[in-house]
């Protein structure tokens, strides 16, 4: 009896997160999932006697579009370049800002952490206007050293480019912070140890800081890539999708299809495939994480 009234209890208090998790997220993907298996379009939308099951045809359908292979090019062109960025710049703040010679800490890790709290939009708006072709501070810096100016989100071969350098100056304050907090997770004793054999600051560094770190780096790899592939935003406010379309991303081809076309149906679709694609890249990582740990236990 008592058994029974600390079960009842407990879905008590878990009752009201439960239903928050299915009002907010399982509803929605169950009904994203079900739009994906129909032609809903704007005319469904007048009247629900126009909306037809197709099945997989969506599916088939968006692995067909030129539109999505471009996309899913450049969306894997960002995540490739701008994971490995974002973390590298992330670990090399959060060391520095732990270093006991960087001075005014609280200062340093508010001013980086900064960006993470800003509007995208907002400061997107100020990049496009810093990279302006004639009139942008960054052009303007290199006439001053004798460069031509560079037509940063008009040429095909910067857009992109662009694009990452901003979502890596956006996003590594959040990276840093998780690596500061796991940095003085890290006993002092094992760097004293590796003072007394006389190694260097590279050598702890590498023999000591990173293997402390595998944890937290695998960690901040799948949620950095996880959110890199949902690039949208960046380029949306900054060159929509363009120019010729090398700033397409999945999510922007999404976002084309159920809101500009109204084909919510196989809008529905591309989301859904990328999600699958997400969840099989994370599945690598882990693989890989696992191999490797497999590797130096072996």
């Amino acid at each position: 009896m008592a058994n029974s009234r600390h079960t009842l209890a407990a879905w008590g208090f878990v009752a009201p997160a439960l239903a928050v998790i299915g009002l907010f997220f399982v509803l929605p993907v169950a009904a994203g999932l079900v739009l994906s298996l129909t032609d809903f379009d704007i005319y469904a939308l007048a009247s629900l006697h126009n909306l037809r099951f197709v099945g997989l045809d969506n599916y088939a359908h968006v692995l067909q579009l030129p539109l999505f292979w471009k996309a899913l090019g450049n969306t894997a062109y960002f995540v490739v370049l701008g994971v490995p960025l974002s973390i590298a710049v992330s670990l090399f703040a959060a060391v520095l800002l732990q270093s006991k010679l960087t001075r005014f800490k609280p200062i340093l890790r508010t001013a980086l952490f900064a960006p993470v709290v800003t509007t995208l939009v907002a400061v997107a708006v100020i990049w496009r206007y810093l990279f302006h072709v004639r009139y942008g501070l960054v052009n303007q810096v290199l006439l001053g050293v004798g460069i031509d100016p560079i037509d940063w989100l008009g040429d095909p071969h910067w857009s992109m480019p662009t694009i990452i350098l901003f979502a890596v100056w956006k996003n590594f304050g959040g990276n840093m912070i998780i690596f500061i907090a796991a940095l003085q997770a890290i006993p002092e004793d094992l760097y004293e140890a590796a003072r007394l054999d006389g190694a260097r600051a590279w050598a702890m560094f590498r023999h000591v800081t990173l293997p402390s770190l595998a944890p937290t780096m695998l960690m901040v790899s799948i949620l950095t890539t996880a959110g890199y592939f949902q690039l949208f935003a960046e380029p949306y406010v900054m060159t929509q999708g363009g120019p010729l379309q090398s700033t397409v991303s999945v999510l922007y081809l999404m976002y084309d299809e159920g809101f500009k076309w109204w084909n919510l149906g196989t809008a529905s679709a591309v989301a859904f495939v990328l999600f699958l694609i997400i969840v099989a890249v994370t599945k690598g990582l882990l693989w890989l994480a696992a191999r490797a740990t497999g590797d130096r236990l072996a």
